[in-house]
């Protein structure tokens, strides 16, 4: 039965490649859909349609219009990064 607590590698499935590469780029500072866009290389609508996916596994959040890392997608990056090196 499932839990609710996913795993690194239910996450890298759910998002997909592009949902990581927006996940990398709100980290390094992108914040709207434009600066997502221009920091990940992504078409708006591929940003558009994973944003919420991010959202709804609460990878990230929006403060005043502004996308950022929770704590949870901060330490998902960090498991990424650590089993990429």
């Amino acid at each position: 039965m499932f839990n609710g607590e996913e795993t690194k590698e239910d996450l890298k499935n759910l998002l997909g490649f592009m949902g990581i590469e927006i996940l990398f780029a709100i980290d390094k500072g992108a914040k709207t859909f434009e600066t997502i866009k221009l920091f990940s290389g992504l078409p708006i609508e591929c940003i558009r349609g994973r944003v919420p996916v991010l959202l709804d596994l609460q990878l990230i959040k929006i403060v005043k219009q502004e996308h950022f890392l929770t704590a949870k997608g901060s330490n998902f990056k960090k498991k990424l990064e650590t089993s990429i090196s």
